[in-house]
């Protein structure tokens, strides 16, 4: 059973970083799962202030994630038009053979969504596009940071007990 927590712990621990990125699945709450599967084990001792402090960070940047880019999207003028073109826009960018293609998906899907809000000024439009894709990179920079430091939280304590999960 040790075995299974361990792997599918790891596996959550990677999609959170995925997940960070990608819209449709939560980054930093899903690398906690992974995280608190690896502290269910038999092996690892459990320490509720680790997980108590990361779960309280993974919930605040979850919420984050919905406060900064509207932060952004406002501060330059924007719509929702413009998130909504921002999300669009970076799952078409992720399935382009593009390389970088979320990035300019994401800009080019804010910028479309600002000139559907307000065909006849493109200027406001560019400027909205930009404050959509600014919060947008800054929210991913943060989950995929504290998605990071959860999975190597995961890979650290792993590696502290690795003679226990190999001893035979």
């Amino acid at each position: 059973m040790d075995t299974f927590l361990v792997i599918t712990g790891f596996l959550l621990a990677i999609a959170g970083l995925v997940g960070s990125i990608l819209p449709i699945l939560p980054g930093p709450p899903t690398g906690w799962v992974g995280l608190l599967l690896l502290y269910l084990t038999s092996i690892i001792p459990m320490d509720w202030w680790v997980l108590g402090i990361t779960l309280g960070i993974a919930i605040i940047i979850s919420i984050l994630d919905y406060i900064i880019p509207a932060m952004g999207t406002k501060k330059y003028g924007g719509s929702k038009y413009g998130m909504w073109g921002t999300t669009i826009g970076l799952i078409i960018g992720l399935l382009s053979p593009i390389p970088l293609g979320f990035l300019i998906g994401a800009f080019v899907g804010a910028f479309a969504g600002e000139l559907m809000y307000n065909s006849k000024d493109t200027g406001r439009a560019t400027k909205a596009a930009f404050g959509s894709f600014f919060g947008f990179l800054t929210s991913t920079f943060i989950k995929l940071l504290i998605s990071f430091v959860f999975l190597v939280l995961f890979v650290v304590k792993f590696w502290q007990f690795k003679e226990t999960f190999f001893a035979f």
